[in-house]
């Protein structure tokens, strides 16, 4: 217990599943958690579920990871109240189109290119950016699913 204490993490695609699970595992290590997705509403319900086993542990904040500004406002939202970021899990991901990849849209694929690829890239690159400028040491985690290593 405690191996995250002192430590700030983020943990995007929160609301519900491995995000809120992760989300759930830091703040029982003693972690400052933010957690994020594009619904406030749903991530203040995780919030609350969380801090009532660890108090002051989690704090929700809504961006949507496929949109560099909000990425960007999020982690510097993050560095301003909490300190600069120790963690940051991308698990944010979107998959708008289920069939054959010949059918694919164009509009379907640009979507789960701006949030699986883009956003980890921005959020990555925002996070690193703050750990470099102070000197410190990090750890930055993509969650994938088991199709991105085969086709």
């Amino acid at each position: 217990m405690g191996r995250l204490e002192n430590k700030v993490a983020i943990v995007t695609g929160a609301s519900r599943g491995i995000g809120q699970a992760i989300a759930t595992a830091f703040a029982s290590e003693g972690a400052r958690v933010v957690i994020v997705s594009r619904k406030l509403d749903q991530l203040e319900s995780v919030a609350d579920e969380i801090n009532a086993k660890y108090p002051g542990s989690v704090y929700a904040r809504a961006a949507h990871m496929g949109e560099s500004e909000q990425v960007e406002a999020l982690v510097t939202w993050v560095a301003d109240n909490l300190g600069v970021p120790d963690v940051l899990v991308n698990n944010a991901a979107t998959n708008p189109y289920f069939g054959p990849f010949l059918d694919v849209p164009e509009s379907a694929w640009d979507k789960t290119f701006d949030v699986n690829v883009k956003g980890y890239f921005g959020a990555t690159r925002a996070v690193a950016k703050r750990l470099l400028d102070e000197g410190k040491s990090g750890s930055i985690i993509n969650v994938a699913s088991i199709y991105g290593l085969r086709g």
